[in-house]
């Protein structure tokens, strides 16, 4: 494990052009998990390069703890080898004529041979596979397996800095959760940063403190996965995350006698059709006026008794079942709403909600409208 002492911690900043647009910055504290999402060719991999010290950037510096290891204003830059960054890949790049001992130990070529082996040995224990796995070459493991050992022979160059590049994208579902418990104890252990880059958004809420959303090279934004899903930076941040409930509006401006709150128009499909006027929460920072897209997670959209009485504030609206997909112990459900023209809701319902919502069935559904957020659209 790292030697004790002064916490060790992540910052990242870059600007580049070339050999492709790279552009942001990130902080990730000791222990913590940083998770890197975005489209293919966002950046992602790319950054991970830049850490790793596989890339050098235009201009850029990283740190970790009290070591520089690239400063481009000073000119300093550690090469990859001097860096003690523990990288696992998604194809996990083991020795294939070399038994998971032996790919461990590879790692280990500054030690003695005797002392090298049983520190190999100790890591593959900790990741749990047994003496007889250990003896296996890669082809005579399962994928898990496989990415155990790779998780072991990161560990064994005691990184300052762990790198995870899609490490479980590979595996199975059922090989994946216990991968992904053995990264949460593994966290429990470690002080050191830890940067993920993942496809998989759920995978990346599940196990990270902060995302990182990328696109073309760009940091969009960065924060807690709540805090993201909850309030994007812009329309695009929210297509990332997998928002589905967005829709297009104008924000009309503050209420004179209810501080904090607005008027938002819901605009239907094009603007000469229905439309809605929604009281939500004003944050003071959209003229009035202004196009806006907004949206509302589907936890903040529940189903209601169609007999009960109406809302006074208008958050109910009565809708027909387009879809319900019923996948385990949850199902899908895309809503049309009748009062505001080509909108569509999509719910995620568990439990007995879930019964009796069928295909071309009618519902009744409220928003809770402090959970929407507005975000001004930009101008094409």
């Amino acid at each position: 494990m790292t030697a004790p002492g002064a916490p060790i911690g992540l910052e990242l900043e870059v600007e580049q052009a070339q050999p492709m647009p790279l552009s942001g910055r990130l902080r990730c504290g000791p222990g913590e998990l940083v998770a890197l999402v975005g489209p293919s060719g966002a950046g992602k991999t790319s950054m991970m390069r830049v850490l790793a010290g596989l890339t050098r950037p235009e201009q850029g510096r990283v740190v970790v703890g009290q070591e520089v290891w690239c400063d481009t204003a000073q000119g300093i830059f550690v090469p990859p080898q001097r860096r003690h960054v523990g990288l696992v890949f998604q194809n996990y790049a083991l020795m294939p004529h070399l038994s998971a001992l032996g790919n461990v130990a590879l790692s280990l070529l500054q030690l003695p041979l005797a002392e090298r082996t049983a520190q190999a040995r100790r890591w593959l224990e900790h990741v749990g596979l047994t003496q007889e796995q250990q003896s296996r070459r890669p082809s005579q493991l399962s994928g898990g397996q496989q990415q155990r050992v790779a998780v072991a022979r990161a560990l064994a160059r005691e990184p300052k800095l762990m790198l995870l590049d899609e490490p479980f994208s590979a595996v199975d579902q059922m090989n994946r959760q216990g991968l992904y418990r053995l990264l949460a104890d593994l966290r429990r252990e470690l002080s050191v940063p830890i940067v993920l880059v993942t496809h998989d958004l759920n995978e990346a809420r599940m196990l990270a403190d902060r995302l990182v959303v990328m696109d073309a090279g760009q940091v969009l934004q960065q924060g807690s996965p709540a805090s993201i899903h909850n309030a994007p930076r812009n329309a695009r941040v929210a297509d990332l995350v997998g928002i589905q409930n967005r829709y297009r509006g104008q924000w009309l401006g503050a209420i004179d006698d209810a501080a904090g709150y607005g008027r938002l128009l819901w605009m239907g499909a094009d603007e000469t059709t229905q439309a809605q006027i929604l009281t939500v929460r004003d944050k003071g920072k959209i003229p009035s006026g202004q196009a806006v897209h907004w949206i509302i997670p589907s936890d903040g959209i529940t189903l209601v008794d169609p007999s009960a009485p109406r809302l006074a504030d208008g958050s109910d609206w009565d809708a027909q079942v387009l879809e319900a997909r019923h996948l385990g112990e949850i199902s899908l459900i895309t809503l049309a709403l009748g009062a505001v023209s080509g909108a569509q809701l999509l719910l995620t319902l568990s439990g007995p909600q879930r019964q009796g919502v069928n295909v071309g069935g009618t519902a009744r559904v409220k928003m809770d409208l402090n959970r929407v957020h507005v975000m001004p659209m930009r101008p094409r």
